[in-house]
């Protein structure tokens, strides 16, 4: 392949950004994670392994390079004490370590993607310092809000998204698929791997439900089995299933949700959000999500290779990026920065 342009991935886990960059013909010439088992995933499929802590590496030691694609963890930043500019509040936090990075190396093209709830950390503090110290640096940011649900992928995972240029360049963020991606469409229901069984006692509350509730009704559970000082104990177990077919439990009363307990998706509708410790469940086919599924859910290609244990690969897959997302907006932005040398 012949390649246009070459990027580092920082903080890269397994490699969501890297089969962007390949898709989009730009050249990887540095990545770098700490999580050994992400490494080992990553080394796997790319064939190289990622650098250790960001921090004991040396700005000037890593490769020239036009794209610097990260999605740094979110940490709360410092206010107290005399402000010396960027550096002070952001020092002791990964995106310090984006920084100083940008600040050698001056790449033209910017891509960061991190959590929603970025935008309201600290009351907006957070993201304000993020858009702040990327201007300092002499970027022009742009960032939005968008749902995988829009592009293509059967899971309501909205994330933080921001890509920088060194100047004033007319960016447009993709549009929506349009469509319903629905669970269907990624699940084999030729797997009745028992190892992917919902437990008993979970089914046993789902039975329940659907056993005494009518369309609309909030299904009260036996909550004596909690200690009546908990919130479960207190406030008791309710369920209800909503018109896209999922089916929530909650903490609470029957007039509404306080705080959600358990989420069910099913056939025809999308899954809640993978993440880290958390693997979708459907209830209709009684299971949760293979890691077949899982990679499928998140966009990574069916022959992508976890050579560590299940449990590992669904924990990486929940820290990853929603891959068609990262590859369409790496497009565009390439294209916008393109677009404005002609000018």
């Amino acid at each position: 392949m012949k390649y246009k342009y070459k990027g580092i991935d920082l903080f890269c886990g397994i490699g969501g950004f890297r089969l962007a960059m390949k898709d989009n013909k730009v050249e990887c010439v540095f990545s770098s994670d700490n999580d050994k088992f992400a490494q080992q995933t990553y080394e796997a499929n790319f064939h190289e392994i990622p650098t250790g802590d960001i921090k004991a590496v040396e700005a000037k030691d890593i490769p020239a390079f036009d794209i610097l694609s990260a999605g740094f963890p979110c940490q709360p930043f410092s206010y107290a004490g005399e402000k010396q500019g960027f550096k002070d509040e952001v020092r002791g936090t990964l995106f310090f370590d984006v920084c100083r990075i940008l600040e050698y190396h001056k790449p033209p093209m910017v891509f960061l993607e991190n959590v929603k709830g970025l935008k309201s950390h600290d009351n907006g503090k957070t993201l304000q310092i993020v858009l702040d110290s990327l201007t300092k640096l002499g970027y022009y940011p742009h960032w939005t809000i968008l749902s995988s649900l829009d592009f293509g992928l059967p899971q309501k995972r909205e994330r933080w998204y921001c890509v920088a240029f060194r100047s004033d360049v007319e960016f447009e963020w993709p549009k929506p698929l349009g469509g319903k991606p629905v669970l269907r469409d990624i699940i084999d229901l030729n797997d009745h791997n028992p190892a992917l069984a919902i437990p008993k006692f979970e089914l046993d509350r789902i039975d329940y439900h659907f056993a005494n509730a009518k369309p609309g009704d909030r299904i009260q559970h036996d909550n004596s089995k909690y200690k009546p000082n908990t919130k479960k104990g207190k406030y008791g177990i309710f369920s209800f299933q909503k018109p896209d077919g999922s089916l929530r439990f909650h903490v609470g009363d029957p007039a509404k949700t306080q705080i959600q307990e358990a989420f069910y998706s099913c056939l025809d509708t999308y899954a809640s959000t993978i993440i880290a410790n958390r693997t979708p469940k459907l209830w209709d086919i009684r299971r949760k999500l293979s890691v077949l599924e899982s990679k499928r859910l998140q966009g990574f290609p069916d022959d992508f290779v976890f050579p560590v244990s299940d449990a590992q690969a669904y924990h990486q897959l929940g820290n990853s990026v929603s891959v068609p997302i990262i590859k369409m907006i790496m497009k565009n932005m390439i294209e916008a920065y393109e677009k404005s040398l002609k000018k």
